[in-house]
């Protein structure tokens, strides 16, 4: 091989590769415009899909404090009516034990004064 040879086709090594290297940075530039929409797409979709649960979240949990609420009214309810309960059967055992002390007490009294 000649010395002209081996220059005309470093040459044209060196022409094809800047034509790649020229064509490879045209479609990086594309590659990286069309990853930048997409991300830019993504990240619209992701804030939007944020808000919408957000919105739901605080729909759900506005839910749960009126039933929060409802279950505590009707809880308080409940313990109103056991306790009046509760009293109602501490009168009813505590009445006829009392009086059963008084007349026992009566009844000790009265024999020990007959003697």
């Amino acid at each position: 091989m000649g010395a002209t040879y081996r220059a005309d086709l470093r040459e044209l090594n060196e022409l094809n590769f800047a034509r790649f290297d020229s064509k490879l940075e045209q479609r990086l530039a594309g590659l990286r415009s069309e990853m930048e929409t997409g991300f830019a797409r993504a990240d619209a979709k992701l804030e939007q899909r944020i808000t919408e649960l957000r919105s739901e979240l605080r729909t759900g949990l506005a839910q749960a404090d009126a039933k929060l609420e409802q279950v505590k009214g009707q809880l308080s309810t409940d313990l109103h009516k056991v306790r009046a309960d509760i009293l109602k059967w501490m009168f009813g055992f505590w009445a006829p034990t009392g009086l059963a002390v008084v007349g026992t007490g009566l009844g000790v009294l009265s024999l020990l004064l007959r003697r």
